[in-house]
């Protein structure tokens, strides 16, 4: 376990805005910053990070967390590999203690999945070079492809015996979770009976950046008839494949160190590259590329170039995502392997030299490329040509960033060129898209604000204010008791006492409805009441999954706190006192409130059905007590009871 010294070390440090930034585009708007949600499909953002509160929610699926479970989820670390990715970012030295066996078997079933995998690679791996069926049979033809021993072992790659059960009677034989098993991909149930996925197989192991695996593709020996050429581990906890490049975790470095990403499409072309030397490659596992891909290459450079097939297959393969890339900012450029011929053949063939001078020389300007296929395909029709022209300008609409003027122009003028029409009639076409899409999100966010307003107005028509609002819901006055616990607990209410003692003492007659919340309440006072000092970031980063999923709901509003609130708190003429303290009484005294008015009502209640004399005198004697509570809270609140 990592020492908590080095744990508060490294939260000490985080900057949410920075981490998060490497995975999601945001845009600052307000306070916080704005980003399209990076666990759902969305095309409006509603991915929402505070800096403030280290924080981020998405309003759209609900995720939310700190830095550390934004890592646990999106990278699908454990809690201590995301503690190590952060201490090597922010330069921390990792101090360990020992662990419990309780800590062991949560980390063990944590990381489950990984380590199945990892058992399975070096299973494979000894099918491979220490059997005679492994080296007679894919060992001899992964040499016949021209492969090294040094490029297979650096790759781990494998091979599952023919005979149907060997890796799943191994796997039985270890006392691996039968249900993990199936959901590694690695074994089906058939007739009752665990059997191999990938009998008679190469197998080739997929990293994650951090070089543990995460899944397997699985490839036939020699031509495939009928079965799939590929067979690759089905989505689970930690294999996402819209999130993977083949090879990234071994092409970090020199992609970074060469500025430059060439993506191939199968795994046999990242292996021949690598071996030839040419090793800033991955592959897109032969998928449509993917916004969640582009931006692992956007991590390291923003030179990416496409080495696909020359076939009509291979060309629209390395069209599709095109628009993408252009939001990404990244500079694309396409390269086409002539005769037929994919990067793994056509490198073996003409050699490591002469292939990175055919990439060097025949690099064409993706967007260019694209208009020279549409162009030939539309031909001499009319029809076609125009509607060529629309898709090219819709297009170069996307490139979009202030940064990126100069070579959007540049773009325009050449497209212009090649399409024989007006460069300033294209300029004024692209502007038009722009707009269009910008008028839909206009349109999106007035809509969004028409029903807010509408919203107003109907509870202003009905004689509702927020002051009516408030004293008719116990979950907001629970929720503003705990935000301003978190805020300004710590802080001095008088010479005796903090903020948060001040509460504690004020609704200690008092009741939570929510559970939850009264949970945080109290496992805040527990802090409190042992000597700590518990804030919205200490808690944030608390072990218990439950009470940081609180700390964010209290803490993470879709909207700010209303002007009529602020207006409350300067409207309080309370001498010597800053706005902490009128925001904590106001709170206070609101909470209060709130409950007195339900046990109001439960006391009417309570005497319209009582028949006993003496329950009757006792049950007026609360009305009237609760009723001069009442009284002298809405006073000091400014609040009329309307009788």
């Amino acid at each position: 376990m990592i020492a908590p010294q080095t744990i508060q070390q490294i939260t000490n440090r985080i900057d949410i805005i920075d981490v998060v930034g490497e995975f999601v585009k945001l845009k600052k708007r307000g306070a916080n910053y704005l980003g399209l949600c990076p666990f759902h499909g969305e095309k409006s953002p509603s991915f929402t990070v505070s800096p403030s509160k280290e924080i981020y929610k998405c309003f759209g699926c609900g995720r939310s967390g700190n830095t550390i479970t934004f890592l646990m989820e999106h990278e699908k670390y454990s809690y201590v590999e995301a503690m190590r990715w952060l201490a090597a970012r922010y330069n921390v030295e990792i101090e360990e203690t020992e662990v419990s066996d309780e800590v062991k078997l949560l980390q063990q079933a944590a990381e489950s999945l990984h380590i199945i995998n990892g058992f399975a690679q070096k299973f494979f791996s000894t099918q491979l070079f220490e059997t005679e069926d492994g080296k007679d049979i894919a060992l001899s033809y992964l040499e016949e492809r021209g492969f090294k021993e040094d490029v297979i072992r650096k790759f781990q790659l494998g091979y599952d015996p023919a005979y149907g059960n060997a890796f799943a009677k191994a796997a039985v034989k270890q006392q691996y979770n039968t249900d993990l098993l199936l959901k590694s991909g690695l074994v089906v149930s058939r007739n009752d009976e665990l059997v191999d996925n990938y009998p008679g197989r190469i197998i080739f192991p997929i990293h994650n950046n951090t070089g543990k695996i995460i899944g397997f593709g699985a490839r036939v020996i020699g031509k495939a008839d009928k079965a799939p050429k590929y067979i690759n581990t089905p989505e689970n906890e930690i294999y996402v494949k819209s999130k993977i490049l083949y090879g990234s975790y071994f092409a970090r470095q020199f992609i970074d160190r060469q500025d430059e990403c060439l993506l191939v499409e199968g795994y046999t072309d990242v292996i021949s590259l690598h071996q030839a030397g040419i090793e800033n490659v991955v592959a897109s596992g032969g998928t449509s590329l993917t916004a969640d891909q582009l931006r692992i290459v956007k991590k390291y450079t923003n030179n990416l170039t496409i080495i696909y097939d020359g076939d009509s297959a291979g060309i629209k393969a390395a069209l599709r995502g095109l628009d993408m890339a252009l939001e990404e900012s990244l500079d694309v450029r396409l390269v086409l392997i002539p005769d037929n011929e994919d990067p793994d053949s056509y490198v073996n063939k003409v050699g490591p030299a002469a292939f990175r001078q055919f990439v060097t020389d025949n690099k064409k300007d993706f967007i260019l490329f694209q208009l020279e296929v549409m162009l030939k395909d539309a031909g001499t029709d009319v029809n076609k040509k125009s509607g060529v022209v629309n898709q090219v300008a819709e297009t170069l609409s996307k490139i979009n960033k202030a940064e990126d003027f100069t070579k959007q122009q540049e773009y325009i003028r050449q497209c212009a060129a090649l399409l024989k029409i007006d460069e300033t009639g294209l300029t004024t076409l692209v502007n038009k898209y722009k707009r269009d899409r910008v008028g839909k999100d206009e349109k999106r966010l007035q809509n969004e604000e028409n029903l807010i307003a509408q919203a107003e107005a109907a509870d202003k028509e009905a004689g509702y204010d927020e002051t009516e609002l408030l004293l008719n819901q116990d979950e907001p006055q629970e929720r503003n008791i705990l935000r301003v616990l978190l805020e300004f607990g710590l802080n001095k209410w008088d010479d005796d006492r903090t903020m948060a003692q001040y509460i504690f003492d004020e609704l200690e007659q008092f009741n939570f409805n929510n559970t939850d919340l009264e949970f945080l309440f109290e496992e805040y006072r527990r802090q409190y009441n042992s000597g700590l000092e518990p804030t919205a970031k200490t808690l944030l980063y608390h072990e218990n999954g439950r009470i940081r999923n609180l700390v964010v709901l209290v803490t993470m509003f879709p909207f700010e706190l209303s002007q009529r609130w602020d207006e409350k708190l300067e409207n309080m003429n309370i001498l010597n006192r800053d706005v902490s303290h009128k925001d904590v009484l106001l709170s206070v005294n609101y909470f209060k409130l709130r409950k007195i008015k339900t046990m109001f009502e439960q006391n009417q209640r309570n005497m319209e059905t009582s028949k006993n004399f003496n329950e009757q005198m006792r049950l007026i004697e609360i009305h009237n007590h609760l009723k001069k509570l009442e009284i002298d809270l809405t006073k000091e609140l400014g609040t009329v009871i309307v009788k």
